[in-house]
């Protein structure tokens, strides 16, 4: 089955590493037709094994090599269809578009703190399919309210966030 691990806080904040040595850590756990896309940490591979025993086995062996806290999460090609098919925003060139990924009922989470959040003119979030989807001002992403929420250590655990041209490039490693 083809898979995309998605990984958290990966070159960022002191974190950095090489995604051919992420690569090579997913072939090391028995990962077969690895391949990275961009630098953020989004690692396409194939595997018998689920979801479930993925994350176990890749957190550990990254956390293993890197010696950081590794936090992933496992979506198969179906599911990241999912991500793509769901955008509720119109593709804007004033605007980021972001999906999340992250563990079941982390949407509504983020809705909430979405809702306490000062917004931007037009930032605005959606849930559809049980998948949390931020549309924020270019330039404001790491300035807004909601932004600086999404640091949070509470949060680290539970989702990483990607842009959603990301998922397009993602999916057409998949094919």
């Amino acid at each position: 089955m083809k898979y995309c691990a998605f990984l958290r806080g990966v070159n960022v904040k002191g974190t950095n590493m090489k995604m051919a040595d992420v690569c090579l850590v997913f072939k090391k756990a028995g990962m077969k037709d690895v391949s990275s896309i961009l630098a953020s940490g989004n690692i396409v591979f194939s595997s018998d094994k689920n979801a479930e025993e993925l994350k176990a086995i890749l957190e550990k062996a990254m956390s293993e090599h890197f010696s950081y806290e590794a936090f992933l999460f496992i979506k198969s090609k179906e599911e990241t269809e999912v991500f793509w098919n769901s955008i509720p925003f119109d593709k804007n060139e004033n605007f980021h578009i972001y999906g999340f990924v992250g563990i079941p009922g982390v949407e509504k989470v983020l809705m909430d703190e979405f809702q306490k959040a000062a917004k931007a003119e037009n930032e605005k979030a959606e849930i559809i399919n049980d998948l949390f989807y931020w549309q924020v001002p270019k330039g404001n992403t790491l300035d807004s309210t909601f932004g600086k929420v999404l640091g949070k250590k509470s949060l680290k655990d539970k989702m990483t966030s990607r842009n959603i041209n990301t998922f397009e490039k993602i999916l057409k490693k998949m094919e």
